[in-house]
This record gives structure tokens, C-alpha cells and sequence, in this order.
């Protein structure tokens, strides 16, 4: 049973947990998040955006046509507005920042800065907290891109802690999860009333963050 964050005839919000696939995978080893749903809820629901798998937090499904199509236009035209809170390695500075670099695919499925064949990528981040290694923070991705806020974070020397693919990753192993959780997510669904909907912190991400505070 997953954690309904909100609902209403046109959408629907759950919190993700990490560890399972947001969305169908080329090679699924278990049923998705959208799988699991469909069937929990007996609907046929539409899949509108994703978060990486080893990410926890907010997603929305629409649950009819109309509104599948309003919703994808508003992550189209970067109406959506997201917050997610990221645990990374070593100690950030300023307090505020933005991290404006183009990203593109690989075929070995990593994403990194290209600034010959990049797509424009923007991204804004606030220090919520500073460890003795480690920075909370909260980013704002401004772009949609594939793994954005894991790679931007990483181009500038502070992976997200736990990340497996980009980082260290002998001492990524040593991390029980990805310490990326989506945190907020503001968007105006076809009823023309702006909603905000928030997962709460997971406990295995406070975790990690007791841990890294010693």
C-alpha cells in the first residue's frame, strides 16, 4: 500500500519509496511503482513525469486523458515547480547557488556536462544544513533533464551521498540509499487551482543525515 499524498478527479499523488522504478523498465525485476498502483487502485492511470529510482518522494499520475495532457504541458513549459533535498558529499560554501551547465545522455546510461551537445540545464540549490562532511541542501531543478540534480551537484566536486552511479563509488557503496528525495512539487492541475503537494522525509533518509551529523 502506497502513501497517498493528494487526489482528485484528475490526478493523483503518492510518495515514492526509494528502490522501486517510478515507471516501466527496459529489464524489470519487479512491477513499478505505476504497475503497482494500476492494479492497487483498478485504474488505468497515465504516467505524466518520473524520478529516478533510488529517489523517494512526490509523483503524480493523471487519471484521464484531459488531464494528461494539461499535466504533461506544464512540465513541458517548466510551470511545475519542484524542491528536492539532497545530501552531498563535502562541505558547500555559499549558501546559495546555481549550477547552469548543459547535460547530455551516454549509451552506457550516465548523463554528463557537454557543452558542445548538451541541452540547457539549470539548477538552484539553498544549504539547509552543514555537516562535518557533508551539505544538506535543498535544489530547485529549473530543466527536466535525465539524473540533472545528481549530475550538477557532481560536476561541481559534491555528489549526492549514496549514489552509485556518479561519485566515488567504493564509498557510495557504504550508504544504504541514494540521499536525493523529492521533496515538494507545485503544479496547476485543469481545474485551474494551483496545488502543492509535499512528502514528508522518509526515515531512512533522516538516517543517513544523524549518521553524517555524528
Amino acid at each position: 500500500m502506497f502513501e497517498i499524498l493528494f487526489e482528485n478527479a484528475d490526478l493523483i499523488a503518492v510518495n515514492k519509496p526509494e528502490g522501486i522504478a517510478a515507471i516501466p523498465e527496459q529489464n524489470p525485476q519487479e512491477p513499478s511503482l505505476f504497475e503497482r498502483l494500476c492494479a492497487e487502485r483498478g485504474e488505468t492511470l497515465l504516467i505524466v513525469h518520473r524520478i529516478d529510482k533510488d529517489t523517494s518522494g512526490v509523483i503524480i499520475f493523471a487519471r484521464n486523458a484531459e488531464a494528461h495532457r494539461h499535466l504533461n504541458m506544464e512540465f513541458e513549459m517548466r510551470r511545475a515547480r519542484k524542491v528536492y533535498l539532497a545530501l552531498a558529499h563535502g562541505v558547500i560554501e555559499g549558501d546559495w547557488g546555481k549550477i547552469d551547465k548543459p547535460l547530455a545522455r551516454f549509451g552506457s546510461g550516465r548523463v554528463g556536462v557537454n557543452a558542445q551537445h548538451g541541452k540547457p540545464s539549470l539548477t538552484e540549490y539553498q544549504v539547509v544544513r552543514r555537516l562535518p562532511a557533508h551539505t544538506l541542501v535543498e535544489a530547485y531543478p529549473k530543466t527536466g533533464r535525465r539524473h540533472q540534480i545528481r549530475v550538477h551537484l557532481y560536476s561541481v566536486g559534491h555528489a549526492i551521498v549514496g549514489d552509485r552511479l556518479y561519485g566515488d563509488r567504493t564509498l557510495q557503496r557504504d550508504y544504504p540509499r541514494m540521499m536525493l528525495h523529492a521533496k515538494r512539487l507545485t503544479i496547476r492541475p485543469p481545474s485551474g487551482e494551483e496545488v502543492t503537494i509535499e512528502a514528508p522525509v522518509p526515515q531512512s533518509f533522516n538516517d543517513v543525515v544523524d549518521a553524517a551529523a555524528g
